[in-house]
């Protein structure tokens, strides 16, 4: 992102929403899920209100879950304090809502505040992992058919939409600015009638990541106001993800040759380019080479104790703390190591342990023992997780191997199916074992559907799978 000179001079060329006409309260509801900001979005705007010698009311529904589960914040403002007979907005009557999530946003509880061509709506698209996840990774949130929802709801006009999340990672680092942006897009659009001051002044009063909050208002004014100017200002720059398949290969190899060295890099992308010589052959798109260049340095890059240690010790965690807290803070660690966490005695998953801050000086020597991954002298690499993680490795070369001996344009599809089966393996320990059956499964059918003549029906439902291939024990 530009410097802070150019933002200012972006920002000031801004138009400012017309003053807001009251002839009754505004009633404002705010949609997310909890532990991303929605009640401190509410709690601000309360506050500018009250800078404003203006009264508003704020009421909070959390639901049973308040990190993760759904919030509505109902925001009510108005120049009388007669006029806010109640704290809840009426059936219909909601002049604004502000979808921080989609899917809390297209929900009945906050669509019943919604009028058609009345409530005007701001709708945040990135999908935010809901509880379902836990049960689905792969879950699907429909997210094109809840924003047909909202816009259905609204009216034509009435719904203006963004991803917040990929902004505030973009331009800030983090997405935990995603909501005050949002925020900062409808004020632009005339959606929130408060001040600038007052409400720059409210996120200072709550004193909680000042600065970054009033930058995420201020990107999101411009996002709404001058798109264009905020594209120039965000140049090349950023940890955007990879956008294109040379972009997505040269990324993974930078994360390999962190994760191990530059030999480990180098085994990586020659084994996507023999695939994408392959594939090139057949002509078309190069989807097999981008399954591949996923799943491949996934397998590589297997969360073991060398790497978790390096993660937590290569700065980028030491810079996020410290971007995000201020003053004295206490650093914990949550492990289960596998020579002092044990199983329950009736088969429960391991428990963690919590370690101080003392933890920190070992995992930066931990961390350097990565040159035993592997090898003979490796204390960790006995345990049958991590033999089977080397073996998934040599597993999957073998098979793309196979798929590219038998390629063909009718079978690419099924081809990349198959080579896109690492994406499914997650988590640790028991969770992955878990999910390592379900993939299993899922191979032995596509390898059937892949090549009938070599590889022999699956099993009835209920029934052990063989260990080979991708997934091998």
């Amino acid at each position: 992102l530009a410097g802070p000179g150019a933002l200012d001079e972006a920002l000031a060329q801004l138009p400012r929403p017309a003053p807001h006409r009251w002839t009754g309260p505004y009633d404002l509801l705010v949609a997310g899920v909890g532990g991303t900001g929605v009640i401190t979005v509410g709690s601000v705007l309360a506050m500018a209100a009250h800078l404003e010698h203006k009264h508003s009311s704020v009421l909070d529904f959390t639901g049973f879950a308040q990190k993760g589960g759904a919030v509505l914040s109902f925001v009510r403002l108005a120049k009388e304090r007669a006029r806010l007979n109640q704290v809840r907005i009426d059936a219909q009557q909601a002049d604004a809502l502000l979808a921080c999530d989609l899917v809390v946003g297209a929900s009945n509880e906050a669509l019943q505040s919604v009028r058609r061509a009345r409530t005007r709506v701001v709708a945040n698209l990135h999908e935010i992992p809901v509880a379902g996840f836990l049960h689905d990774p792969d879950a699907d949130l429909r997210a094109p058919q809840l924003a047909e929802k909202l816009r259905f709801a609204a009216g034509p006009g009435h719904l203006e939409s963004l991803d917040a999340q990929a902004l505030a990672e973009r331009l800030l680092g983090d997405s935990i600015g995603a909501n005050v942006l949002v925020a900062g897009y409808a004020w632009q659009r005339g959606l929130i009638p408060l001040g600038l001051a007052s409400i720059e002044r409210a996120l200072e009063l709550n004193g909680v990541a000042v600065e970054m909050n009033k930058l995420a208002f201020g990107l999101g004014r411009l996002a709404a106001g001058a798109p264009q100017a905020l594209a120039e200002l965000m140049g090349n720059d950023g940890p955007a993800a990879p956008r294109d398949l040379e972009a997505l290969i040269a990324h993974r190899e930078r994360l390999l040759t962190a994760y191990q060295d530059t030999a480990y890099a180098a085994r990586y992308r020659a084994f996507v380019e023999r695939v994408r010589a392959t594939e090139t052959r057949l002509g078309g798109s190069l989807a097999l080479t981008e399954a591949v260049a996923r799943a491949y340095a996934k397998l590589m890059a297997y969360k073991d104790e060398y790497e978790v240690a390096r993660l937590y010790t290569d700065g980028e965690l030491a810079a996020q703390l410290a971007a995000q807290f201020e003053g004295n803070y206490r650093l914990e660690f949550n492990f289960a190591p596998p020579l002092l966490s044990r199983p329950g005695p009736h088969g429960e998953p391991p428990r963690k342990l919590r370690f101080g801050p003392w933890m920190l000086p070992l995992l930066r020597l931990l961390a350097k023992g990565k040159r035993l991954r592997g090898t003979w002298l490796d204390p960790f690499g006995r345990t049958c997780e991590r033999r089977t993680e080397r073996a998934l490795v040599a597993a999957y070369e073998a098979r793309v191997d196979e798929l590219l001996a038998q390629l063909s344009a009718e079978n690419l599809s099924l081809a990349v199916e198959i080579a896109s089966l690492p994406e499914s393996i997650r988590g640790f320990g028991h969770v992955k074992l878990a999910s390592l059956a379900l993939a299993r499964a899922r191979e032995a059918e596509l390898l059937h559907r892949f090549a009938p003549s070599r590889s022999p029906a699956p099993p009835a439902r209920g029934t052990s799978t063989p260990a080979s291939g991708i997934i091998a024990a």
